[in-house]
């Protein structure tokens, strides 16, 4: 995929309707801070007369080409576990979740040879989401604002047009600012040099993954040999839009996961395995007796090989290393400064996965805390339980070495000392204190009180969370 350059073509003209004010609406104004959290949450359906239609779990509207047909369904404790492991990982989060957005970024104009080519590409992008169905819509002028934002905080490098599906998907599932870095840290850890003028790591990449599949295939590598098929004809946009534009939705999902987790190795593997069940066997290549036929199967690859189950479970029993890739990497990387010289782009090396990154740049990032969203009044049950609430052993052990020390153990507590151990101990008040009179109440004693609330020891998901498939 060629990158985009800015003096490349003329500008089509714009339509009605179109992203003429796209730059001037993205000025930040008062309340631009509170309207950024929720800028890429809702839908654009509705103002385009989408109303009626419905949308799928994922948010393409049911029937079109982005959306996906019959479903398998995912058991409930699947969904569970995948719900508590990501709260796990939420409590281990990578720095750029914590960075604070600079707003300069969206506040400066941008170069206007990446402004033009960046609002064309903006309607290709998902047309059938509902959050980029609308053309000026709310998505859009977020991915206009992502990928402005990333030309001036990387203006040697510019804008290229496989980052914008990219930062579509992030829009997706997070508010801009958070989609900005997370692109800034694809671009810079996970996949170094991919999105760069000469596109020399995705050429490097393109001949491991042709060295790699010998070892994994060797029929589908022997065929791609003797047709001359260089790698960069099927596998560019593969991996610098991570499968976004190639795989069905619930697939990208899982492998986006599992990228985001373990590294470019899953890019790699995906790339094999597609390779591998397209043209690993010689019935398979009965029908691909030229370059054009050949190339043709890799474009619309069995939608078989590409379900969510087989591929994911294909993925991670493939034998293929970051040890593999990394070897072959030098390799390659010899050949390539024999026969063409160094590179001229000296991109940072790659890091595989959160864990390597972490462990990278270490720092007392903070732990995410739950807060419970179930609010009980002190004296209630808990659900599923019988009778009242009882503190935990160590606190009343605590209470009584209190009452102990102070020789107050067998006197039953005042209203007033009741009402100081609450408020000092786990906000629950002890099952000896009598109750106060109904009708008479100390003024000083009527401030709210939300901290009692918080009687119970349970992690609660909050309220509003659905089951989402992640």
């Amino acid at each position: 995929m060629a990158k985009s350059r800015g003096e490349n073509g003329p500008r089509a003209p714009a339509a009605a309707g179109s992203l003429s004010g796209t730059r001037e609406s993205l000025a930040p104004g008062p309340d631009a801070a509170a309207a950024d959290e929720l800028s890429s949450l809702g839908s654009d359906s509705e103002a385009n007369g989408f109303a009626e239609r419905r949308i799928d779990k994922f948010g393409f509207i049911v029937g079109s080409q982005g959306a996906e047909g019959a479903l398998e369904e995912v058991p409930l404790e699947v969904l569970r576990q995948r719900e508590s492991k990501w709260l796990d990982m939420l409590n281990n989060w990578d720095k750029w979740m914590a960075k604070k957005h600079k707003k300069e970024l969206d506040m400066s104009p941008g170069d206007p040879k990446w402004l033009d080519v960046i609002e064309r590409d903006l309607h290709r992008q998902f047309p059938f989401h509902e959050m980029f169905v609308s053309r000026g819509g709310h998505g859009q002028q977020d991915l206009f604002r992502v990928l402005k934002a990333y030309t001036l905080y990387r203006p040697e490098e510019g804008y290229c047009q496989a980052q914008a599906p990219i930062a579509a998907v992030l829009l997706m599932h997070m508010p801009a600012e958070q989609a900005f870095w997370c692109l800034v840290q694809i671009c810079e850890k996970y996949l170094p040099g991919y999105y760069s003028e000469k596109l020399e790591a995705i050429q490097l990449d393109g001949e491991i993954l042709f060295s790699l599949l010998q070892k994994v295939s060797p029929v589908a590598h022997k065929h791609l040999s003797q047709q001359k098929i260089d790698p960069l004809l099927y596998m560019t946009e593969w991996f610098m839009c991570a499968f976004s534009r190639t795989l069905p939705w619930s697939s990208v999902l899982r492998v986006w996961d599992m990228f985001f987790c373990e590294g470019v190795k899953i890019i790699f593997r995906v790339g094999l395995v597609l390779l591998k069940h397209a043209l690993g066997s010689p019935e398979k290549l009965k029908a691909c007796q030229g370059q054009y036929e050949t190339i043709e199967r890799l474009r619309s690859l069995s939608p078989k090989i590409m379900q969510e189950a087989f591929l994911v479970q294909e993925v991670v029993e493939l034998p293929v290393t970051e040890r593999q890739i990394e070897r072959e990497h030098l390799i390659q990387l010899r050949r390539w400064q024999e026969t063409r010289g160094e590179l001229q782009c000296r991109s940072p090396p790659r890091l595989h996965g959160a864990k390597a990154i972490l462990e990278a740049e270490p720092g007392p990032w903070p732990t995410l805390q739950p807060s419970p969203s179930i609010r009980l009044p002190p004296d209630a049950p808990l659900p599923g339980s019988k009778g009242k609430y009882k503190p935990p052993k160590q606190v009343q052990k605590e209470q009584r070495k209190q009452a102990k020390a102070s020789g107050q153990l067998d006197k039953p507590p005042t209203p007033s000392q009741a009402k100081v151990a609450t408020a000092a101990g786990d906000a629950c008040p002890p099952r000896d204190v009598p109750p106060k009179d109904p009708v008479y109440q100390d003024p000083q004693d009527s401030a709210p009180q939300d901290s009692a609330y918080h009687c119970s020891q349970e992690s609660l998901m909050s309220q509003e969370s659905e089951d989402t498939y992640l």
